[in-house]
């Protein structure tokens, strides 16, 4: 088997999880429960994703020097991942996320990034022999600009291949994107993106092929329990359909399809295959509560692809 040699460049916050039977409306106080405290962040929660499906993982982020930075450096030891180059603040705390899940697992979060917010251009360049000994670099929004772009830019010299996760959306310089080889936003971020409201295949397509058009390689829309759709320019496009399952928790889904998706890409796996397999793992991933704790492991997926082929 080929083992994948993944960076991760982005954010590590620490989630801080209630659940609530509906979520509050503006100045109402809702009494919820139970409460749960664990690593996140979307690049954390991705790196774990791909390490426990066997990927080696390198991270690249920043955090406090606190309590909840020195458990994000314990937890990237124990899922085995490279934390050489998560790098420590003197003055920001390690970011947070406040997560809201209702009982009908919707969730609401917003985010305070703290120490992972001011990750610099030094920090990244500090990190380039990880990029030159990588098969796919990995990236989301959940960070500074200045790191996205700068990682962006120091990927494409040495000419890897780059994943952009577009979360959560927020505004740069979109000739970045002519450096990109893989674009994965959500339905919100492709409509952010694009200005089409995309909810299903079709609109989806008109997403894709306008984001084709701003230089990316290859366009990959996830839609939720529909799947994702999958686009290259080659032909139409295709939707790659999800999985059923009995979603407990949708946080963090979105992150384990790219941990999955860089994974499989790296292995050599076709695009539709690989799309499959980030499909099945984000479905896996929504059955637990949590986000990185509820990222599954290899043997989880074959179990789980087995009895679905059955």
């Amino acid at each position: 088997m080929v083992v994948a040699n993944i960076v991760v460049v982005g954010s590590y916050v620490v989630d801080l999880m209630c659940r609530t039977p509906h979520m509050p409306k503006p100045g109402e106080t809702v009494l919820g429960g139970p409460f749960k405290m664990g690593p996140g962040g979307k690049g954390g929660n991705q790196a774990v994703a791909a390490a426990r499906l066997g990927s080696n993982v390198t991270m690249v982020t920043k955090v406090g020097i606190d309590v909840f930075g020195d458990e994000a450096v314990r937890n990237f030891e124990k899922e085995g991942i490279n934390s050489t180059y998560v790098t420590r603040h003197g003055e920001e705390s390690t970011g947070a996320a406040l997560i809201a899940v209702d009982q009908d697992s919707e969730n609401m979060i917003v985010v305070a990034l703290g120490a992972c917010g001011k990750i610099t251009q030094e920090d990244v360049s500090d990190a380039i022999s990880s990029f030159d000994e990588a098969n796919i670099v990995l990236i989301q929004l959940e960070t500074s600009i200045e790191a996205v772009e700068k990682s962006v830019h120091l990927v494409m010299e040495l000419n890897k291949p780059i994943i952009l996760n577009p979360a959560p959306y927020q505004e740069f310089d979109e000739e970045l994107l002519k450096g990109v080889t893989y674009i994965t936003p959500n339905e919100t971020e492709a409509t952010l993106l694009t200005g089409v409201d995309v909810k299903d295949e079709n609109s989806a397509r008109e997403a894709a092929i306008i984001l084709k058009k701003k230089g990316v390689k290859t366009v990959i829309i996830t839609l939720g329990k529909q799947g994702c759709f999958v686009y290259d320019g080659n032909d139409k496009g295709r939707l790659i359909s999800g999985f059923n399952v009995d979603a407990v928790d949708t946080t963090g889904a979105g992150d384990a399809f790219n941990g999955a998706f860089a994974t499989y890409i790296a292995r050599g796996f076709s695009l539709d295959d690989a799309a499959r397999q980030a499909n099945a793992v984000a479905a896996l991933s929504v059955t637990k509560v949590g986000t990185a704790p509820a990222m599954p492991y290899e043997s989880d997926l074959s179990s789980f692809l087995k009895k679905s082929n059955s």
